[in-house]
């Protein structure tokens, strides 16, 4: 692959196993028309049966889905006894034009007792065994934050914690140069690796902090005593406060004497598939603008309410960044010339201000955040870097109640639950039982996914109505297996998850497995690097390969909607 691609990467991403690991984490719409197909009475060929490959929930919705066009007679067997356990008929087989092929439902949930089951079908060869647990995704829960630990600058991966993904520390961060100016030099130690690469950039550490941070405070009891083995899990405090101390240390070294926040903090190319402690080119802070400083002011603003002990550091930080952004209220950022990374270009900025009020707002509790909310929300959308204004409905409609007016606030709510009964529709039009639109296959389709999951779960808490959080659990079963593609889409979970994921440790390292617990980007059509791809259909655009940077590249912001989705699997049901 090119620099060149390298760049573009970033800059469309908005639009467009072992046991060993099991081991490791113990230890510590009309885009979505459905078509009838005709139905054959001849036995059907080419059969192919997706299905959640981790495990479902006694009390959740249980749908297998099969490629198919005919109806089929089918029979769920409990392994351990060889019974029977229920029969039925899949529903009629529609047609997903994003696969460009016919579907069914089989629903099992009838299913309650935690055991494992064959599923068998009339007229074909094909069966597939599924799982119910009670804890069917502790496991990978903890794998999916302690991913984070992974990806740490500035810290040397210990076997005690790392296994066999033990390294050198890379990236120290501490002679870090202002660009075109070599007399300043800065330390900005810790924080995160972005995604595949090496770098570290304020609006895509931004949302991903915000999202963990939101996971802590909706599912504090749960998080209390929950440990998954990294160096901190011997202190008092939650091993998810710690990880995201990681990243907010690191967050808190970009912002500059004047309020300002520093974009990224990069080296001019993205270095090639080498391990963190071989790369050493230069590494800068580069450039300044209004969403780098909302961004930052808005996760501030969230972590002083986290964090109290701070002493109000985070708050003055986030006030700091406010008041800037309101003075440069329309600088975009872009990258200079001999600066080839990823770019998190951004040019509409009313999103970054309302959320960054909501969450002074919430913290201080002062009215003119309400004014500039009131003057700037608009409909929610779901969460991604480049739009956040569905996060200042989080935000508002779980902790605003002191601050926001009641009808108001009541507005924001009906507003919000319209928006996730358009994801309700999605999910009931689809063929695959899935709230996923021809618009959200893009550069990261899976982090959509769990965004949309994210939604859900808040719309269920705000009204308790079972529908809501069936359909999240629809897209968590997507993004394990009930898709087209076959894949389970987080490293190491699953009969068949991604084994060649876009990150340069997992790639450079002489380990068979990935570094488990990440998402893979998932499909979409845009196919912007030179992979060979089985198809050219958004929903089956997808390879498992280091080349495809596309679809199989791995990155923090799809993870921490990863890790909100399975808490609130593992909470709300």
């Amino acid at each position: 692959m090119t620099k060149e691609k390298w760049v573009f990467s970033k800059q469309v991403r908005w639009l467009a196993f072992s046991i060993t690991t099991v081991v490791l984490l113990s230890s510590g719409c009309s885009e979505n028309k459905t078509q009838t197909p005709s139905l054959s009475t001849a036995a059907n060929k080419g059969v192919a049966i997706h299905t959640n490959q981790i495990g479902f929930l006694p009390s959740q919705d249980k749908e297998i889905v099969i490629s198919t066009t005919n109806i089929h007679d089918f029979e769920i067997t409990h392994i351990g006894t060889q019974k029977v356990v229920l029969q039925g008929k899949s529903n009629q087989p529609t047609i997903w034009t994003l696969t460009g092929e016919s579907a069914a439902i089989i629903d099992v949930s009838a299913i309650t007792e935690p055991g494992t089951y064959r599923l068998t079908l009339s007229d074909t060869s094909e069966n597939a065994s599924f799982t119910v647990n009670s804890n069917a995704y502790g496991d990978v829960h903890d794998a999916a934050i302690k991913a984070y630990y992974f990806n740490r600058a500035g810290i040397p991966l210990d076997p005690a914690y790392a296994g066999v993904w033990q390294r050198p520390e890379g990236h120290m961060d501490n002679h870090v140069m202002v660009l075109n100016n070599s007399s300043d030099i800065r330390a900005s130690s810790k924080g995160w690796y972005d995604a595949g690469d090496y770098n570290k950039y304020i609006v895509n550490s931004g949302i991903s902090t915000y999202t963990l941070l939101r996971a802590f405070i909706d599912f504090k009891g749960f998080y209390a005593e929950r440990r998954w083995n990294i160096p901190e899990s011997t202190n008092n405090r939650p091993d998810m406060l710690d990880e995201i101390l990681w990243n907010l240390d690191w967050m808190l070294t970009m912002q500059d004497s004047d309020g300002s926040v520093f974009h990224k903090l990069t080296t001019l190319n993205f270095v090639q598939d080498i391990m963190p402690h071989e790369a050493k080119e230069q590494r800068y802070f580069v450039g300044k603008g209004t969403a780098a400083a909302l961004n930052f002011a808005a996760v501030m603003a969230t972590a002083a309410r986290v964090f109290p002990e701070s002493e109000n550091t985070y708050q003055h930080a986030a006030e700091r960044a406010w008041r800037w952004a309101l003075e440069h209220p329309n600088m975009s950022y872009k990258n200079a010339e001999n600066v080839r990374t990823g770019e998190y270009g951004d040019s509409d900025f009313l999103d970054e201000f309302t959320w960054a009020a909501s969450e002074l707002l919430v913290t201080t509790g002062k009215t003119e955040y309400l004014d500039v909310i009131n003057k700037y929300i608009d409909v929610p959308s779901t969460p991604s870097w480049a739009n956040t204004m569905g996060l200042a409905y989080l935000t508002l409609l779980k902790e605003g109640s002191h601050h926001v007016p009641a009808d108001t606030l009541d507005n924001f709510q009906q507003t919000f639950l319209s928006y996730a009964n358009g994801l309700l529709e999605t999910d009931a039009n689809s063929a695959f039982h899935v709230a996923m639109r021809e618009k959200d296959f893009v550069w990261g389709s899976n982090g959509v996914a769990m965004n949309h999951a994210m939604i859900l779960a808040t719309a269920y808490s705000l009204t308790h109505d079972d529908k809501y959080r069936q359909s999240m659990s629809h897209l968590v079963d997507y993004v394990f297996g009930k898709n087209p593609t076959g894949y389970s889409f987080i490293t190491g979970f699953g009969n068949k998850p991604p084994r060649f994921i876009h990150h340069r440790q997992s790639q450079a390292d002489t380990i068979a497995d990935p570094v488990p617990g990440f998402i893979a980007g998932g499909p979409h059509g845009g196919q912007q690097d030179d992979c060979q791809y089985p198809s050219n259909l958004p929903a089956k655009s997808y390879v498992d390969d280091w080349c495809s940077y596309a679809s199989n590249e791995v990155a923090i912001n799809w993870n921490a909607p990863l890790v909100y989705a399975l808490a609130a699997m593992i909470n709300l049901f």
